[in-house]
């Protein structure tokens, strides 16, 4: 890609997820993430109605009359986005509005930018890691529109070196490198290649608020009927031969899919975090409000 193609690609992505950012999404992201994040402040005496989980039971037993814990909303978030540039995202079957396939990757682009764009309409900070089965590359938090500009010019050029996708390795990451309690969102299409990370995950989300953004192109679920071609595993690079005339084969490769997209919604939910699943042919715009709406409604 050329440094103008390059250019263009950026300019057309900060123009669109910047107006879906303003329009749409700066409000419900403030309601849902701003808050969650709480310093301590002061204690005072406790009053009727308090909260007693507030309750500092050091003060309280140093007077011998109930204090609570007083806490303010942080001023400002770190949001970290996880973001898997394995080969597995270079895949695209479905017809966007420009009547050309889009791919996993393209999409996450356009996602992680309005992410970018709403965290710095509210003054948070915005950081990033690239993950295959290795990190790629970590862009520290910071705020501001270059900064953004930056995440998606990097989104858009980063060239992988890892073939797999290995999210443990990711959380592991966020772990060493996030010491202030955060917003983290994972973006991927969760074909994980690596060790379990149900484990490591529950050791993130205790610290930081974590959401799950599952992104599968329908054909990753779903054969055309009739056909029979060769496939190559992007990740292990494996060619083989499907024959999708018989029904059994069809039926076999979206039992796999389900199971394995349930297989990451129980991870989740296990631990408490939240996970969307959406296809490339889906409004993603529609899927984050819900996902913010729902928060601030649960919160």
């Amino acid at each position: 890609m050329t440094t103008q193609e390059l250019l263009r690609k950026v300019r057309r992505i900060e123009i669109k997820s910047k107006g879906l950012s303003e329009q749409i999404f700066t409000g419900e992201y403030h309601s849902a993430f701003k808050g969650k994040g709480m310093s301590f402040s002061e204690v005072r005496e406790y009053q009727w109605g308090d909260d007693v989980r507030n309750i500092d039971w050091n003060v309280t037993a140093r007077y011998d009359t109930p204090y609570i814990k007083i806490y303010e909303e942080e001023r400002e978030l770190t949001v970290m986005l996880l973001i898997d540039v394995s080969p597995s995202t270079v895949f695209g079957t479905q017809l966007s509005y420009l009547q050309e396939p889009q791919r996993k990757d393209e999409i996450l682009a356009e996602i992680c930018a309005v992410l970018a764009f709403s965290a710095m309409g509210n003054q948070d900070n915005v950081g990033v890691i690239f993950f295959t089965d290795k990190i790629e590359r970590i862009i520290p938090p910071k705020k501001g529109k270059n900064h953004s500009l930056r995440i998606i010019r990097e989104i858009i050029d980063i060239q992988p070196s890892g073939k797999g996708t290995d999210i443990l390795l990711a959380l592991r990451t966020i772990e060493n490198v996030l010491k202030k309690r955060s917003i983290v969102f994972l973006l991927s299409d969760f074909w994980h290649t690596g060790a379990s990370y149900k484990e490591e995950l529950g050791i993130v989300r205790k610290k930081h608020d974590v959401i799950g953004l599952h992104l599968y192109d329908e054909r990753e679920r779903t054969l055309p009927e009739g056909l029979l071609f060769q496939a190559e595993d992007a990740e292990t690079g494996a060619t083989f031969w499907i024959d999708t005339t018989a029904e059994s084969v069809r039926a076999a490769y979206q039992k796999r899919f389900d199971q394995n997209m349930q297989q990451q919604r129980d991870i989740f939910k296990s631990v408490g975090a939240d996970f969307v699943s959406l296809s490339t042919r889906d409004s993603y715009t529609k899927v984050l409000k819900a996902l913010f709406e729902g928060r601030t409604r649960f919160s």
